[in-house]
């Protein structure tokens, strides 16, 4: 887990994140710290999400069977699928942008050399020539089974840092007399609600990493090793890419007359060449170029392939593994049309913060099932049987109590949800206020309306089981298998 977050230290995506702070520069330097806020309440919700597979080595899929029952449990995995093709495609072109740079760095008239003959959409033949080459090297390692990604992640997360700590002192280092020029500040209402809006909203467009943070820290040989792993990795990586987009945005303004702040990594690399086309400016920018490509594939392979792979052997473990799943995610990836998102980056990140209305609501009912309902104690064995047999079948195999509670958790914001995509000026702002902050009180309001029902019409079988067991936090109901097992070598055991 800790080398899939120094992976997104670098990719370009994550960089721009920052550029949601635009509006922050009311409180200048604060920006900072709405960036510190979000890393520190992120790690603490990944924490929370990802307990039950530090002690039970249980995945996203077979960890939501406790919550939503085992066949209602597909409603929740259908989404992250969905979610998986959406990431992999955005990821997966800003990964072709990356090698770009590259090619430009060999071919300064790559555009003349590969003739424009595609829609604007796409932006040209070239990139999208480089998007597919992405895709074709990202193939071989989709092949490498997630216990021996280890080494790939290790080599992706060595140069993702190492490219960003030379692309921060060179922009610092070599910044014009001015200095650093940031936006000139504009005003809010209120800031303290401004900052509040900014840590929600990042907090919402990775929402989906959090969700499903059980399918790698079940890969942990304890844990302390998950929860170390993660405290020491993320918060800083968040908080450096945020500051290094903030910084070396700020110091190359003044290189680039009449150009807007560029905030995407790729088209300041080609910024920088076209600026100073040397033969030692395109050797410097073909190995940024290749130490971002590095980043892309660790997250992308790492991160949005392994997930879908998971999450797709979960619903038929009889035919499709992790490795073909991950394939299937790759290879309907397209269909999210990536090139789309990427060039309106600042409304796909947007959509995706939106899409917090669906998925808080889904962490707060994890957490408090785990927590607060089974109290830590799993019958892990009953997870993977698929009848009555299992204290986790509920009624026909959907717990009815948590989308209930789901629904109660996502319908108060909804019309602000609609607000906020169709751009209506006359919404509320109480709505828009309680949209804003929807992660949070989506989690909040399906927590107590799923402990409720719980209290109100407890599941005999689950009170009884969890009454009895003995052991709080520990792998009851089943042997420990081989740690880091995956669903369906657990289904065929079971």
């Amino acid at each position: 887990m800790d080398k899939v977050d120094f992976c997104q230290l670098g990719h370009s995506g994550q960089y721009e994140f920052i550029r949601l702070y635009d509006w922050l520069r009311a409180f200048g330097d604060r920006a900072e710290l709405v960036a510190v806020t979000d890393s520190v309440i992120a790690n603490n919700y990944a924490g929370e999400i990802g307990t039950p597979g530090m002690f039970h080595h249980l995945g996203f899929p077979v960890a939501n069977r406790y919550v939503w029952g085992i066949y209602g449990s597909w409603f929740v995995i259908l989404n992250r699928i969905m979610l998986s093709f959406v990431w992999y495609g955005f990821q997966a072109w800003v990964g072709g942008e990356c090698l770009y740079v590259c090619l430009h760095s060999i071919f300064p008239d790559i555009e003349t050399r590969i003739p424009n003959t595609v829609a604007s959409e796409f932006g040209t033949t070239a990139k999208l020539v480089c998007y597919i080459i992405f895709n074709i090297i990202s193939l071989p390692l989709i092949w490498i089974h997630p216990h021996r990604l280890n080494k790939l992640l290790m080599l992706t997360s060595g140069l993702t840092v190492a490219f960003f700590v030379t692309i921060f002192i060179w922009a610092l280092a070599t910044m014009s007399p001015a200095g650093l020029s940031f936006p000139p500040p504009v005003r809010v209402q209120s800031t303290g609600w401004t900052m509040v809006q900014g840590s929600i909203s990042t907090l919402g467009a990775i929402s989906a990493g959090i969700l499903n943070n059980n399918d790698y820290t079940r890969f942990s040989r304890s844990p302390r090793d998950a929860f170390f792993g993660q405290v020491f990795s993320s918060p800083p990586a968040y908080v450096f890419c945020s500051m290094t987009g903030i910084l070396v945005t700020a110091a190359t303004q003044h290189r680039f007359p009449g150009v807007p702040p560029v905030w995407n990594l790729p088209q300041l690399l080609v910024l920088l060449q076209d600026n100073a086309p040397t033969g030692s400016t395109r050797a410097i920018m073909f190995f940024a170029g290749a130490a971002l490509v590095a980043s892309q594939l660790g997250i992308n392979v790492g991160g949005n392939a392994m997930s879908g792979g998971f999450d797709i052997s979960a619903l038929w473990p009889s035919f499709i593994t992790i490795r073909r799943g991950a394939y299937i995610t790759a290879l309907l990836s397209p269909v999210v049309n990536p090139w789309r998102l990427v060039n309106t980056a600042t409304v796909f990140i947007t959509v995706m913060s939106s899409y917090s209305v669906f998925l808080g609501p889904m962490v707060g009912l994890m957490v408090t099932g785990y927590y607060m309902i089974h109290r830590r104690k799993l019958k892990v064995a009953d997870l993977y049987v698929r009848d009555a047999r299992s204290i986790y079948w509920y009624a026909g195999g959907i717990d009815w109590r948590t989308p209930i509670a789901w629904t109660c958790g996502v319908v108060p914001h909804i019309p602000g949800f609609i607000g906020a995509v169709t751009k209506d000026k006359g919404m509320a702002i109480e709505l828009t206020q309680l949209y804003q902050i929807s992660f949070l009180s989506g989690f909040a309001i399906a927590a107590v309306v799923y402990w409720c029902l719980h209290w109100a019409f407890p599941d005999v079988r689950v009170q009884k089981w969890v009454a009895e067991a003995e052991e709080d936090g520990a792998f009851v109901g089943l042997e420990e298998p081989n740690k880091g097992s995956d669903s369906g070598k657990m289904e065929a055991v079971v």
